[in-house]
């Protein structure tokens, strides 16, 4: 085959560290969503859906061909963590926690993926992040040890 083609869809999902709620002002965590779409955009990570609430994110994407998952992460975090430094000297604390989860997504399932992502703040009214991040492990028929996940 003379070309790479691919068509991989993943739903990231990681907090910030110890789970702390940095992200409270609508405003910004509206920025920080534009922000971690922006960089995933960059390096060829689609992005289809941003959202989240005060302590973490969901990025549904569709992943680059020419990228790692650990890379795309890593990058995210990285240069999110410098933009909020800059944005806001108050938080000078920030940062997100060392590990992620990420699952994959079929086409199929992306649109309800989606609305998932964009109704957060509705959900997370009923349900805790680490609640939620169980399910998906079940969901996904992931092992973990809840001695390693949390940070």
């Amino acid at each position: 085959m003379p070309q790479s083609l691919s068509a991989v869809y993943l739903h990231l999902v990681f907090s910030t560290k110890d789970r702390r709620p940095f992200l409270t002002d609508p405003v910004l965590r509206s920025e920080m969503h534009a922000m971690l779409g922006g960089i995933s955009n960059q390096h060829d990570c689609v992005p289809i859906q941003v959202g989240g609430v005060e302590d973490h994110v969901h990025i549904l994407a569709r992943q680059s061909r020419t990228l790692t998952q650990s890379d795309w992460v890593k990058e995210l975090k990285r240069a999110s963590s410098i933009w909020i430094k800059d944005r806001e000297p108050t938080m000078g604390n920030f940062s997100w926690q060392t590990g992620y989860g990420v699952f994959s997504v079929s086409v199929s399932n992306l649109e309800s993926v989606r609305d998932y992502i964009s109704k957060q703040e509705v959900h997370h009214q009923k349900t805790t992040f680490q609640d939620e991040l169980r399910s998906f492990y079940r969901k996904h028929r992931v092992d973990f040890d809840e001695r390693y996940v949390w940070d």
